[in-house]
């Protein structure tokens, strides 16, 4: 009968292996006890990243106790994080974008305040901040940033506009957002993409290959002459308006539409052979800066009188065409906004929910443009 070999280790090798043993267990303690500082951190939203740095930067204590923070979240997964700031980011209110704690870095360095930094950062994208935070502190920053959508690329603008225009803040902001002051046609804005709430004037440009979305033909029923298109959305849209109208006794016909590039070169040219430069100067849109282009836009005709201003229709759809996603876009209080003198027959799409708004507010499509879009 075979009988079994015992294994017997010398002295010095068990007290080795016991030793291994010790500092295994040591280690995966010290492993469990990590793991357990990392997910307390984790459970209140901190990235794996950022809970590392806290446990070895010594701060869980401090980070629990303020609970979760983007800004600290974003500071401690960041190369550039400052112990010395670990206040002022805790406080300081988070924007999402990568520059964001190398530039609360520099703001703070050049002595803003942690609600100045606030403020800064939530006018402006990182690169705009970026540049901002190399100048020498503005003194005043309250006076343009406590208004939304100021725009912290556009400080010296604004003061420069309000000095000259002897404007006051809020006018001036929503002024040099539309690019007012500069002067017509100057330097504009191309418009590359099309969508509902799209604004072209005379500071946005459309090209001259620009052709917009879903154009339809306009059936010969709805409009003054043949072959006129429209934006399919705006045109079903102009169909129910014209339906209703009817119920109530008044008579609606699209009297002119989308207008190519072309179009509106042969418009202009026509003109300046009747009337000279200095009418179509003052009065003709230079191509690729009519609304028509868009395809969201027509004037509107009354089909039982010449004079569109004088009808009846023209009271009815200026209460009405908001409730089917239209704006009067011209109308004759916004002529120093829109640079257009007053159109009663020009109206435009912009879908029910922001036609609402813009006619309850009273603002033009410039107005509306510039403290929401």
């Amino acid at each position: 009968m075979a009988t079994k070999k015992i294994i017997k280790f010398k002295p010095n090798i068990m007290k080795k292996l016991k030793n291994m043993g010790i500092i295994l267990v040591i280690i995966l303690g010290c492993f469990i006890y990590y793991r357990i500082q990392i997910n307390d951190l984790k459970k209140i939203g901190y990235s794996e990243k950022a809970a590392t740095n806290i446990f070895f930067k010594w701060k869980k204590e401090e980070v629990l106790a303020l609970g979760k923070n983007k800004t600290l979240n974003k500071a401690f997964e960041s190369p550039e994080y400052k112990e010395k700031n670990f206040d002022s980011y805790s406080k300081i209110k988070y924007t999402d974008d990568k520059y964001v704690i190398s530039n609360i870095n520099n703001l703070i360095k050049r002595g803003y305040t942690n609600e100045e930094i606030t403020m800064i950062l939530n006018h402006g994208s990182g690169e705009d901040v970026r540049e901002f935070a190399k100048r020498k502190k503005v003194r005043y920053l309250e006076e343009f940033y406590s208004i939304d959508y100021a725009r912290i690329k556009y400080y010296d603008r604004y003061v420069k506009y309000m000095d000259e225009a002897r404007e006051d803040e809020e006018t001036s902001v929503l002024l040099v957002n539309l690019d007012m002051d500069k002067n017509e046609y100057e330097d504009p804005i191309i418009i590359k993409n099309f969508s509902y709430t799209m604004l072209v004037n005379k500071h946005r440009k459309l090209e001259k290959n620009y052709i917009p979305k879903n154009l339809v033909t306009i059936n010969e029923e709805d409009a003054t002459d043949k072959g006129m298109k429209l934006n399919r959305t705006a045109y079903i849209a102009f169909k129910q308006m014209k339906k209703a109208a009817e119920k109530e006794g008044y008579h609606l016909l699209i009297n002119s539409a989308y207008r190519s590039y072309q179009d509106q070169e042969e418009i202009a040219a026509t003109y300046l052979d009747l009337y000279g430069s200095a009418y179509v100067d003052k009065y003709v849109l230079k191509p690729g800066f009519s609304e028509h282009q868009t395809g969201l836009s027509f004037d509107v005709a009354s089909a039982d009188t010449n004079i569109f201003a004088n009808s009846d229709e023209y009271k009815w759809i200026v209460d009405n065409c908001y409730k089917f996603g239209f704006i009067y876009r011209f109308k004759k209080e916004y002529e120093n906004m829109t640079g257009i003198r007053h159109e009663a027959w020009h109206y435009r799409y912009v879908g029910k929910k922001i036609a609402k708004e813009i006619y309850e507010k009273d603002l033009s499509l410039e107005e509306y443009y510039a403290m929401n879009l």
